[in-house]
């Protein structure tokens, strides 16, 4: 009995001890199956965690219901992806004159605006504004048209100025400034307002010198980029060409479309009065390439001189494509004579009779009607030169001034600080909004989210030179002297010479 006992007694130790053992190894409630805890990379990483309960204890949420968590497992319901493609919304004025405007007061009422726009552009522009005017009764009087850069000074001494004028070049404005001819905007817009719907290099910018002191001469409208490359993609892509990352590559594909017996650059300045502003666009291009961002500033304000080894150097890079026959349709003499909006479009004639165009994103306004951005044509960023330099980015854009102080005239000034001024340009194509307040999805080309993207990681963005320096030069000798060196009117070293002495005492 003794000896039964005893191994009963061990039979009973060794069940025991198989059910310690069985209840050690079983698994309690894992936080792993709580989803909500289990996958915070499911959560975007602009997700406020206030705001998406993806983090509560494990013993909340129990593991057998995790549809009970479907904020994890439904990320795109998170309110920050509406956040991503708009911006917080324009703020209001309380009392301001927009919002009288919009309640009628200035019914019946009309503001002159003057401005470059012409042909498409100004139809795209007449569209953008008719929503305010059915809401307010205010008539927008566009004038537009060629001339422009040459009429504004004439009719601004003349005692004849438009209510608001459109400057696409602010060293243009800066001479009316200096004059004491514009308003100062800050007079009716506050700065907290205007902080919020710009950021802060868009209003320094639009800081300028008056006789009284600093002024805010006027409002950001529309910009555009303009360090990009244009192509065929259907023909590039069936040819087999592959998209340059440096300049070296740039000038390997240059070369080998000429080899391949087609003509690479389709290049044209021809612009009327403003004949000639394409070649500085190049120049502005090579000279962020090739030299340090503060000698940029200082070429663009007049304290490093044209006539100086960085400018030199920059056309002579630029002429290796442009003077080159076997590069350029129609060769160097056809470069002065061919309109620029006209200079893209045999790139789409079967087959291209040139295959490279270097314009801003407007430019797509002046392709061939049916095309389709992203299938029938695309663009490159055009690449860094000097690595030192990085990978800049060009841009450029519309500054409105006040020239008459009228309280519909405020109204309309404030309306273009707002994105919705733009947002039927927007999807048209051909304008990208610098407020803080635009919505991605407004843009009906993808070209241009694909553009703001590159302006936005570039290592360096700089205005349009010629836009900067003053009137008579960056709108005067420097297109006027650069045309006449691209026609062969005169030598390089006479040109750069003239735009020097050109330069306001």
């Amino acid at each position: 009995m003794t000896t039964k006992k005893s191994i009963w007694l061990i039979i009973s130790l060794l069940v025991v001890a198989a059910m310690i053992l069985a209840a050690c190894a079983q698994p309690t409630a894992a936080p792993t199956e709580a989803p909500a805890a289990a996958a915070p990379t499911e959560v975007p990483a602009a997700a406020a965690p206030t705001e998406v309960p993806a983090a509560p204890a494990p013993t909340e949420v129990p593991a057998a219901a995790p549809t009970e968590a479907p904020a994890v497992v439904e990320p795109t319901a998170a309110p920050e992806v509406a956040a991503a493609d708009c911006g917080t919304g324009a703020p209001v004025i309380p009392g301001g004159f927009l919002e009288k405007a919009m309640n009628g007061e200035y019914k019946g009422t009309t503001v002159v605006m003057d401005g470059p726009f012409s042909s498409n552009d100004q139809v795209k522009f007449e569209e953008s504004v008719k929503d305010f005017e059915t809401k307010t009764g205010i008539t927008i009087d566009y004038i537009g048209g060629k001339g422009f850069e040459d009429n504004i000074g004439v009719k601004v001494d003349g005692g004849s100025p438009p209510d608001i004028a459109d400057f696409p070049q602010p060293g243009l404005l800066d001479t009316q400034v200096r004059k004491g001819k514009v308003i100062d905007v800050s007079t009716f817009l506050p700065e907290d307002y205007l902080k919020a719907q710009y950021k802060q290099g868009w209003l320094d910018m639009a800081k300028m010198q008056a006789p009284s002191g600093p002024i805010t001469a006027g409002i950001w409208n529309r910009t555009n980029g303009k360090s990009e490359v244009w192509y065929n993609k259907a023909a590039f892509d069936a040819a087999g060409y592959a998209i340059p990352k440096t300049w070296d590559e740039l000038m390997a594909l240059t070369d080998q479309i000429s080899k391949d017996g087609d003509t690479p650059w389709c290049i044209g300045i021809e612009s009327g009065a403003a004949t000639g502003w394409p070649m500085t666009d190049w120049v502005e291009e090579v000279m962020l390439r090739t030299t340090t961002p503060e000698n940029y500033d200082k070429w663009t304000k007049g304290e490093l001189k044209f006539d100086s080894p960085e400018v030199n150097n920059a056309i002579d890079i630029i002429t290796k494509i442009w003077f080159n026959d076997a590069y350029v349709k129609g060769g160097r003499a056809s470069i002065a004579t061919t309109n620029f909006g006209d200079a893209p479009k045999p790139m789409f004639e079967n087959p291209p009779k040139c295959w490279l165009h270097k314009q801003g994103n407007f430019i797509t306004s002046f392709f061939p009607e049916g095309l389709k951005a992203g299938v029938d044509y695309d663009f490159f960023y055009l690449p860094g030169i000097d690595k030192q330099y990085g990978e800049p980015f060009l841009i450029a854009g519309d500054i409105y001034a006040m020239f008459n102080d009228r309280p519909e005239v405020r109204a309309v000034l404030e309306y273009f600080t707002r994105a919705e001024s733009l947002k039927t340009w927007m999807q048209a194509g051909g304008a990208i909004s610098p407020h803080n307040d635009q919505c991605l999805s407004w843009y009906g080309d993808p070209m241009e989210k694909k553009i703001a993207g590159y302006i936005r990681d570039a290592t360096t963005v700089r205005f349009d030179g010629s836009d900067l320096m003053p009137g008579a030069v960056g709108a005067g000798s420097f297109w006027k002297e650069m045309t006449a060196f691209v026609s062969g009117q005169i030598d390089q070293a006479t040109a750069l010479k003239e735009i020097d002495a050109s330069w306001p005492k």
